[in-house]
């Protein structure tokens, strides 16, 4: 077939969804699609970006599917190249589609800010002064002044600190730049979120100012990224963080990143990224014991001017072990309610408080616990999820899991594809469309969801 031909087929087909969407519609979503091949029974088009991709496979990828069938035929398929624009050494692929082609155009070198203009986004209070040593953190805290008198000067690059949520791990990571910019101030140091890079990196693909994007982390001396295990299944973002990382460290910057896991757990996150994390020092920040947890409290109700009897604190480092944010939201509540109720601070309000702050505590449901959940009510070994087995009773576990998953986690469906069987973007939205029509007809099967979706709340 030849371009002209496929070309013209295309145009054939953008008559036919003109009529089926508003006119706005239209302009906006499918005039820029650009046809670029059609071969063994596969149309390729060219969409400006990854955005772009994954909103018309959300909203139109029956009206897509039923027109390229009507006028390509039944077994013709539609393929996705995504437009970047590309900054070498960068080489940005989008499994499980073919690679995008790569638009390169000329972008201005943003002017450098200088190191006194730029806020580097630590948070306030978060000081060695104020992080209160125990066996649990004491290696981590090492390391971390240790950095911080001599950024990239040590063994410990990237420093790479792990542990469950609230042992103090954003606490450490942003003394480490705070101390850094009192002992030099003409050091670029910036804190950031990987959820904030990772939409800093999108809003740049989609406004063509990757080069820029790109440049200004390049100029970083100590970037530290927080919650790095929110990369997973961003194949894109991560692209691009690995040649920074790379640009970073080879040019004897400080790489400081925290995450919920140690780098051999992470899902979702390229091996050649897991390597670079285990470069330096991987150091662990484990739950703090009851006496740490003691001396938490201790300070901070000294730090804020109270007046705890030595029963309640006592009390409350003993019964409150998750984090050091359920420590202080816990004092809090205890304050407020002898301040409102006009009630002596007393053993009795402590356990008042603290058994009614533990029984409400929701339950954060993972994608672990999905998989577990509904392989066990299926009679299924948790491990078919990951595999390629297309066995009805293994799918059907697959789409459903995805299914919880979309209803019950904050996850974008390109990362619960990822974490389930290691799918795409596409075939989790398939998967969830297929359980809630299958879920609407059939009266047991909703019973069997309803079932899994009250075990995941017990």
């Amino acid at each position: 077939m030849s371009v002209v031909d496929h070309v013209g087929m295309w145009n054939r087909c953008l008559e036919i969804i003109r009529d089926n969407v508003p006119e706005q519609t239209y302009k906006t979503w499918f005039l820029p699609i650009v046809p670029l091949k059609y071969e063994d029974k596969e149309l390729t088009v060219q969409v400006p970006s990854q955005f772009f991709y994954e909103f018309l496979e959300e909203k139109f990828v029956d009206l897509l599917r039923h027109t390229i069938h009507k006028v390509f035929g039944e077994d013709a398929r539609l393929m996705y190249k995504v437009m970047v624009v590309k900054t070498p050494p960068i080489e940005v692929n989008l499994p499980p589609t073919p690679g995008p082609t790569i638009k390169k155009e000329p972008t201005k070198r943003i002017p450098q800010i200088p190191a006194s203009d730029l806020d580097p986004h630590l948070r306030s209070g978060y000081n060695f002064d104020t992080f209160i040593e125990g066996e649990s953190n004491k290696l981590s805290r090492s390391v971390a002044e240790a950095v911080a008198q001599n950024p990239a000067k040590t063994i410990f690059n990237p420093l790479f600190f792990y542990g469950a949520s609230g042992v103090g791990k954003t606490h450490l990571a942003n003394a480490i730049g705070t101390k850094i910019k009192e002992l030099y101030p003409e050091k670029r140091v910036l804190y950031v979120s990987a959820h904030l890079f990772q939409v800093q990196y999108t809003d740049s693909v989609r406004n063509n100012t990757i080069n820029d994007f790109i440049n200004f982390y390049q100029t970083i001396d100590v970037l530290i990224v927080d919650d790095i295990q929110e990369f997973a299944g961003v194949t894109r973002t991560q692209n691009t963080f690995f040649h920074i990382f790379n640009h970073l460290h080879q040019n004897g910057k400080q790489l400081i990143l925290t995450s919920d896991r140690a780098p051999a757990m992470l899902q979702g996150i390229e091996e050649r990224m897991i390597t670079r994390f285990k470069w330096g020092m991987v150091a662990e920040l484990e739950k703090p014991t009851v006496e740490l947890r003691r001396n938490i409290l201790r300070n901070k109700i000294r730090r804020d001017g109270l007046q705890f009897p030595p029963e309640v604190i006592d009390y409350i480092a003993e019964n409150v072990s998750d984090s050091v944010r359920d420590l202080e939201g816990i004092v809090i509540s205890i304050m407020a309610h002898s301040t409102i109720y006009n009630k002596d601070i007393n053993l009795e309000l402590a356990q008042r408080i603290v058994r009614k702050v533990v029984n409400n505590e929701n339950k954060t449901i993972t994608i672990d616990d999905i998989i577990k959940t509904v392989c066990s009510h299926y009679g299924l070994d948790a491990s078919l999820i990951h595999t390629k087995s297309r066995k009805r009773d293994v799918v059907q576990a697959r789409q459903v899991a995805m299914y919880l998953a979309k209803n019950n986690t904050e996850l974008s469906t390109a990362k619960i594809g990822v974490l389930i069987g290691g799918k795409d973007h596409a075939t989790v939205l398939h998967a969830c469309k297929t359980i809630k029509e299958l879920r609407e007809v059939d009266k047991a099967f909703r019973s069997d969801i309803d079932e899994l979706q009250a075990s995941l709340k017990k």
